[in-house]
């Protein structure tokens, strides 16, 4: 369907400037004209602002579900593929004492899709939670891959965070979550 669309604005299109250019003088000699089509449209994600994973005991876990994080892709014509990523930072208690928790500690995992649009195929990077990773590095978090076209991808993640049983103290640990997409 919506290849179907693409095919068919673009004909339009052409149409119309070739009806808004005049034609060549009567003795001169035609010509190539180039033109170029810039690509509408745009990639995004959107995520959730702040959210909070509760509390636990050292060596205790803590685990929430994020609300939705959405793709969109409106570059068509052309695009289609697209790779959401997902990176920590550590978590940090700022109050004296200084203490932090290790990225490393933090899991997760994208679980399956909760609504696509478009055609192409939608991945996510962890479907269950027996797939979960560390977020010691950055991850895949979903990905879009084969048909070109405005698509849009929803998912809830889960997060969890493994308190470790030495060297925390009481307090508030922040650290920041981030998406992105390419």
């Amino acid at each position: 369907m919506h290849r179907r669309t693409a095919f068919l604005a673009t004909p339009a299109l052409l149409v119309t400037l070739l009806v808004t250019l005049p034609g060549p003088p009567a003795e001169a000699t035609p010509g190539a004209a180039t033109f170029m089509l810039p690509r509408a449209g745009a990639l995004t994600i959107t995520a959730p602002v702040a959210m909070s994973l509760g509390s636990a005991p050292p060596g205790g876990t803590m685990t929430v579900q994020m609300q939705t994080m959405t793709v969109t892709d409106t570059r068509e014509p052309g695009a289609g593929r697209w790779t959401a990523s997902v990176s920590s930072t550590n978590y940090t208690r700022t109050t004296t004492p200084v203490v932090t928790i290790d990225r490393a500690n933090m899991s997760y995992w994208s679980g399956p899709a909760t609504a696509t649009q478009g055609g192409g195929t939608f991945v996510p990077g962890q479907p269950t939670a027996a797939q979960r990773v560390s977020l010691s590095a950055t991850r895949v978090a979903f990905s879009h891959v084969a048909i070109a076209g405005v698509n849009n991808c929803n998912w809830r993640p889960t997060l969890t965070m493994s308190i470790p049983f030495a060297g925390v103290t009481t307090g508030t640990y922040t650290g920041v979550i981030t998406h992105s997409v390419a």
